[in-house]
């Protein structure tokens, strides 16, 4: 699926996503951001890059667990995300610490060597060229600077991984169709995370972008895996 398809989608589907999402992952996403956000280690008055914003949870989740000395600039190509992502920063108060821009994941409005993390919470699946875009997070944090990319994939586990399959392909399309009124985008969601590199594989991409301590930890019995990796000091 092309950019641009895929970007009217998200726009698209935007008005229910989050309902979605928690619908759809019994809430384990509210788990997995946690659990992203968790493994970051910001010095005080830290900037982080969030692509693929999408309503602002990562964002949002940032400066509420790791204070407001921290500025969160959410990256997305898609209007709708970042127009309802705007509602639930301004609820939370948090429009000091939180800002948003519209743009596309491989040209970021941002001087290069500015972030002490870049961030992305399943929007990497969606990237055609996963190897040049991670060049273009590891070029824009400083020196031992993070990247932290959480998104779904396959469980490891014969069993699991049957039953997940099944719901994948089966379940989840119907109940997405039903409640976006998009036929596509819950059909395009079991293909995208099908496609997705195996976690060894990832990681070697990781890796050849440039990153050091590169760890990959699967969630939820690897339904959602959290990458993880950093910028060497020189």
């Amino acid at each position: 699926m092309e950019g641009q398809h895929i970007q009217e989608m998200f726009h698209a589907i935007a008005p229910r996503y989050d309902f979605l999402n928690r619908l759809l992952s019994v809430k384990q996403d509210i788990k997995w951001r946690k659990a992203l956000v968790e493994a970051l280690r910001l010095p005080d008055n830290s900037r982080v890059l969030d692509i693929a914003t999408g309503t602002g949870d990562v964002a949002i989740e940032v400066v509420r667990r790791k204070g407001r000395s921290v500025t969160v600039w959410g990256v997305d190509f898609a209007l709708g995300m970042l127009q309802l992502g705007r509602k639930k920063i301004a609820g939370a108060n948090l429009d000091a610490n939180i800002r948003q821009a519209q743009g596309d994941a491989f040209y970021p409005p941002f001087k290069q060597g500015v972030f002490d993390a870049v961030t992305c919470a399943f929007g990497i699946r969606n990237i055609s060229d996963k190897k040049k875009v991670l060049k273009v997070f590891f070029d824009l944090l400083k020196p031992g600077g993070q990247v932290l990319i959480l998104e779904l994939t396959l469980p490891k586990t014969g069993f699991m991984k049957y039953l997940y399959l099944i719901y994948f392909r089966r379940v989840l399309p119907v109940i997405g169709k039903m409640i976006s009124k998009v036929s596509e985008a819950y059909s395009y969601l079991p293909q995208s995370v099908l496609h997705f590199p195996p976690r060894a594989a990832f990681c070697s991409l990781l890796r050849d972008a440039g990153f050091e301590d590169v760890s990959c930890k699967p969630l939820t019995v690897g339904i959602c895996t959290l990458f993880s990796g950093v910028k060497p000091e020189k």
